[in-house]
């Protein structure tokens, strides 16, 4: 079950992050741990997202969460960014990265082939598109195991 204030947290998110160029992936709150934790993605969409664009949206972030006062109790504010080797999982994560390289794995094969890459395209409800030299190549979702960023 997902912590109630996740929502608001993501839309203040959303707020800082636009006007520093960035966009949000993801929030997490983790309030077993001591101070708790909010944990928000984000990805720099016109370049690889770095340190400079997660130390930005921390201190916006922080300053904004701080004075709306949404959190009721101590906390950690961790900011971080896709990396080099992440698996696109959900609705967003695959309209964010649209035009980016992947990998893609399959648990059986389909034409002959079991991997491929390319450009992502799109991610509909029963296909994965890809462009490879401007071709589109339609794999099936049922046969999908795993898309990651290259």
């Amino acid at each position: 079950m997902s912590h109630p204030l996740i929502p608001q947290i993501f839309q203040v998110a959303e707020t800082v992050a636009l006007p520093l160029g960035l966009e949000v992936l993801d929030v997490y709150f983790y309030t077993h741990k001591n101070p708790a934790v909010v944990r928000v993605d984000i990805c720099n969409l016109s370049q690889h997202t770095g340190l400079d664009d997660c130390e930005k949206m921390s201190r916006a972030l922080e300053a904004e969460l701080d004075s709306q006062e949404l959190i009721p109790h101590a906390y950690v504010l961790e900011i971080s960014s896709p990396g080099t080797a992440r698996v696109l999982a959900s609705d967003r994560e695959f309209i964010a990265f649209r035009g980016f390289k992947v990998n893609v794995s399959s648990h059986i094969p389909h034409e002959g082939k079991v991997a491929w890459q390319g450009q992502l395209v799109n991610r509909s409800e029963d296909s994965l598109v890809l462009s490879q030299k401007g071709k589109l190549l339609n794999i099936p979702l049922a046969v999908v195991a795993k898309v990651e960023l290259i």
